[in-house]
This record gives structure tokens, C-alpha cells and sequence, in this order.
């Protein structure tokens, strides 16, 4: 196993953990709501009076932040080794996943476990196992 040391970054880790805990927090803390993406996705997509706006905003800040980044920075360097269908597929699997586990790992993971959250915590288990096992899978398994 190598560990690419050049990318290890502690510093915009813990300044972007530190953001994502203090919006979080402002979030239940001003509105009472909890910042599950997931949920705050799907009461989009059937909205009820009055509960739309801050829903609006979120995911507007959601795809505005990294535009700005970009604007104020300079972009990072991506590579994708899936080609199209295979992130298609993916991505519907996250769906499914997310409406299973009855949330996504920023609601469970995030704002559950902070709660101390039984049912958070196990999905968090659960979400990590999973990502632990199919990495393992992908690397080991089927690559070998």
C-alpha cells in the first residue's frame, strides 16, 4: 500500500470539517431543521407550503461554493477512471441506498451521530462497512 503523502492535506480538512459543523449547527440551531442532503433534496421535490425557500437556498449553496472556489483558486485536478454508465449505475445505487437507509451519510453521519443517534450510528456503521468491504472488493477481488 502507498500513501501519497503530497496529498495528505490536515489543515483544509479540519477548516472544512470545522465549516460543515458550524453550518450544521446554525441550521438546527436557526431553523430546527437537519442538514440531511437527501431529505432536503427530496422536500424539493414535494414541497410544501412555506418550505421551500431555505430548501432553495441550501442546494444553491450546495453548487455555488465550489463555482466560487474555482473562481477564487485554481481548480483541482480530477480524474474519473469510471466511464458513464458505470456512474449512472452508481449513482442510482446511492439512491437507493439513501432511501433505505432512510438518510444519507451527511444527515446520519453528520448531524445523527452529533445527536447520538441509535438509528444514526448504525446506518454510519452500516455506510462505512459497506464503502470498506467494496473498496476492498474492487481492489483486491476483482482487480488481482
Amino acid at each position: 500500500m502507498n500513501i501519497d503523502w503530497a496529498s495528505f492535506t490536515p489543515v483544509s480538512a479540519l477548516a472544512g470539517g470545522m465549516i460543515i459543523g458550524v453550518a450544521v449547527a446554525l441550521l438546527v440551531l436557526l431553523n430546527g431543521r437537519i442538514a440531511g442532503i437527501s431529505g432536503i433534496v427530496s422536500g424539493l421535490l414535494r414541497p410544501a407550503a412555506g418550505d421551500v425557500a431555505w430548501r432553495l437556498a441550501f442546494v444553491a449553496g450546495l453548487i455555488l461554493a465550489p463555482i466560487l472556489f474555482i473562481a477564487a483558486s485554481r481548480a483541482p485536478a480530477v480524474a474519473i477512471d469510471a466511464d458513464y454508465p458505470l456512474l449512472v449505475i452508481a449513482g442510482l445505487l446511492v439512491g437507493v441506498g439513501t432511501r433505505y437507509g432512510g438518510g444519507c451519510t451527511s444527515g446520519h453521519g453528520v448531524c445523527g451521530i452529533s445527536r447520538l443517534s441509535p438509528r444514526s450510528i448504525v446506518a454510519t456503521l452500516a455506510f462505512m462497512a459497506t464503502g470498506f468491504a467494496t473498496v476492498f472488493v474492487v481492489r483486491h477481488v476483482i482487480a488481482s
